[in-house]
């Protein structure tokens, strides 16, 4: 393994502790093993305090450059496995690769190869955006070339900017900066778009998007149902300290499946197909939970033009992503299957 290639008593360790990224520089430990087609691998993981069981057997893999983003409610166990993974806290029980390292005993040896981005952030205010970047930089024994993550970021124009004058997006933007100039192949965001703006949360997205382009797995953590549909190419649920879903965004519990709804207006006086069924709304709106949209909007809107009839603010609605978590979640916090 690339951990075991760099194992041994290094000297000259250098630590250094910031709230954008954590890195402890002992040499360059990245080996030449190959890369792996997993970057996270977890097995039957277990995290208890006192009586209370924080994450209960947890199973988790991750391929190398996937945006995979982890989902839960507060309490839910989402914190606990992610600093597990990161080397920042203990497990009491279950087995652990990240990057083919043991984070609990090879936490040395993985921190070059992680970045982290916190949701809250100290850097340097005054200092220019080159100066950040470039002094972050010098910590690790390989790097990216400052000005080329400054540009991936999209902080070109910004570089000679100061800290203190950036916007919230563009902040943001810089520490994803920090996070990639130790050329690390793993990232951890939590709340990456937490307090931001609508504008400047599609700067990030595409910030996240821009880092997949790059060959980089990125672990992201988020409250947000939309950034996990537009970003994640792969989504667990945990709830309750345990897994109750996981799959492509679109698949989800199964969403794909889930009964679809067919809301429209049908004009004054007339009466759509029997068939149909549905529920007729206080404002008029028809609404028809179906398992087969085709046939039904094939029946529905064959009915309308057989008769020279508008169907007003015809809609198919699937389950949202909102939808299936929120069902995902409380049947977990219920002891039910998903």
């Amino acid at each position: 393994m690339l951990c075991e290639l760099a194992s041994g008593d290094m000297p000259n360790r250098l630590r250094h502790r910031r709230s954008t990224q954590t890195v402890e520089v002992a040499g360059d430990v990245r080996g030449d093993g190959g890369a792996a087609s997993v970057a996270v691998s977890v097995r039957g993981l277990r995290k208890a305090y006192g009586p209370v069981e924080a994450v209960r057997g947890i199973d988790l893999e991750i391929p190398v450059g996937q945006i995979f983003a982890l989902l839960g409610p507060n309490g839910a166990g989402k914190t606990t496995t992610v600093e597990i993974l990161e080397g920042y806290r203990s497990r009491d029980a279950g087995e652990v690769e990240v990057l083919g390292c043991d984070p609990a005993s090879e936490r040395s040896q993985l921190r070059p190869r992680i970045g982290i981005v916190f949701q809250s952030t100290g850097v340097e205010p005054y200092l220019t955006v080159r100066e950040t970047v470039t002094m972050y930089a010098s910590l690790y024994p390989r790097r990216r070339a400052v000005d080329e993550v400054i540009e991936v970021v999209g902080l070109g124009e910004k570089r000679d900017e100061r800290v203190v004058r950036l916007s919230g997006g563009q902040q943001r933007r810089l520490e994803m900066a920090i996070a990639l100039v130790g050329d690390p192949d793993l990232l951890f965001l939590d709340e990456p778009t937490t307090g931001f703006d609508p504008a400047a949360r599609r700067e990030a997205w595409e910030v996240v998007r821009s880092l997949a382009g790059l060959g980089k797995t990125v672990v992201l953590t988020t409250h947000y149902m939309d950034e996990a549909q537009y970003l994640a190419d792969r989504v667990v649920v945990i709830s309750a300290g345990r897994v109750v879903a996981e799959g492509p965004p679109s698949t989800l519990g199964l969403r794909d499946s889930k009964g679809v709804r067919i809301r429209f207006r049908p004009p004054s006086g007339s009466e759509p197909p029997a068939s149909l069924g549905g529920v007729t709304r206080v404002d008029g709106f028809v609404e028809v939970t179906v398992e087969e949209p085709v046939v039904a909007l094939h029946d529905l809107t064959g009915w309308a033009i057989e008769r020279g009839l508008p169907l007003e603010g015809l809609e198919v609605i699937r389950p949202s992503l909102e939808d299936v978590y929120l069902a995902l979640t409380r049947q977990g916090e219920k002891g039910g299957e998903p």
